[in-house]
């Protein structure tokens, strides 16, 4: 009769097991889900499976709320069950080893519970959470089925706990969520992206314009400027000829006009277009002090959105990168900009460099 006990134990042991890891499985499947991929899923399959996950992840508080009670319930037969039948499987073998008999209940008692805890933590909670974050998708598929049902069992209890949680939390100044937000940073709106560009939901280069154009804005002007040891520069005393010419030989259509060589010191920038305006006969004795435009400053830190803005609202469509200790870092053009995102863009003053630097 003992015999058939533990048996029997041991067989409700690893099927209460067996329901944590199922609830534990579901609950981390349907929280690592993105709304996307799951939409993903259903308009791809379109199965029965498919259709239940969703419907599991349009009501997330819900489940989980399911997914807790069901852990708890299963826990506790597992420990109600486990440790006495363990207790008394140990307990023969301390008393063989002449230890008395109050002292091996209690020893006894001791492992079992530790024994017992660690086998439902290990097989119950941590192993399949890990499966379940290492694929969200095929465990959904799995489980989610068998925690709706039991969800649906036990609706009254669930939204019973539920409602005495949410009012608590309520009184905390937080509105409950019945979904989780689908995307709460640009980081996680372009993992989203990338898993919609993967699945085939969306074009490969649509996806690979809005990841760039979401990273641009953590992107600083010291990552997007022409670095000043690779900056083509005139004097201030060079004339418009020179600019010609250097236009000719570099290809780049704005120069950056310093004293003496100096880029630390400098007085403004030079469009070709402006040299169009001078008369060919005042070309050579009109020199670029005289034509340049002042440009505005910006630091090494400033983001890449505010600096776009800044660029645009300046005709020249240029700014200058000041260092920390107000030394020119480099230049930056609405080009530069528009590379990032969209990659290189050829003009005609390119000769695979670019416009300006």
């Amino acid at each position: 009769m003992q015999a058939l006990i533990i048996v029997g134990s041991l067989i409700g042991f690893i099927a209460l097991t067996l329901g944590t890891a199922i609830f534990v499985a579901a609950e981390f499947s349907l929280t690592a889900l993105e709304r996307s991929a799951v939409e993903s899923e259903v308009a791809q399959r379109g199965d029965r499976r498919s259709r239940i996950v969703q419907r599991a992840h349009r009501t997330l508080s819900f489940q989980l709320s399911g997914a807790q009670l069901g852990i708890t319930i299963t826990t506790l037969i597992t420990g109600y069950i486990a440790e006495p039948v363990l207790a008394l499987i140990l307990e023969p073998a301390f008393r063989a080893m002449g230890v008395s008999e109050s002292v091996a209940s209690v020893i006894s008692l001791i492992l079992a519970l530790l024994i017992a805890t660690s086998l439902s933590m290990v097989l119950g909670e941590l192993v399949p959470k890990n499966i379940a974050i290492a694929r969200p998708m095929a465990v959904a598929r799995a489980t989610a089925g068998p925690l709706a049902y039991f969800s649906l069992a036990f609706r009254w209890v669930i939204k019973g706990l539920n409602g005495a949680a949410n009012w608590i939390v309520r009184r905390l100044g937080i509105e409950p969520a019945e979904e989780l937000r689908s995307a709460r940073s640009p980081s996680e709106f372009g993992s989203l992206v990338r898993n919609s560009a993967k699945q085939g939901s969306i074009d490969p280069e649509t996806a690979m314009l809005v990841d760039r154009s979401l990273k641009f804005g953590e992107l600083t002007a010291e990552d997007l400027m022409t670095p000043r040891v690779t900056v083509e520069y005139l004097d201030r005393d060079d004339t418009i000829r020179d600019l010609v010419m250097a236009t000719s030989r570099t290809g780049h259509s704005r120069f950056p006009i310093v004293n003496d060589g100096d880029l630390d010191d400098m007085i403004g920038v030079v469009h070709i277009k402006q040299a169009f305006t001078v008369a060919p006969e005042e070309q050579l004795s009109t020199s670029l002090s005289s034509i340049a435009r002042s440009v505005p400053t910006v630091p090494t830190t400033l983001d890449g959105d505010a600096l776009m803005e800044q660029i645009r609202a300046d005709g020249m469509e240029v700014c200058v990168v000041i260092d920390e200790y107000g030394g020119t870092a480099g230049i930056v053009t609405t080009e530069d900009l528009i590379e990032e995102i969209l990659g290189d863009v050829t003009d005609e003053h390119d000769d695979e460099r670019a416009d300006v630097q």
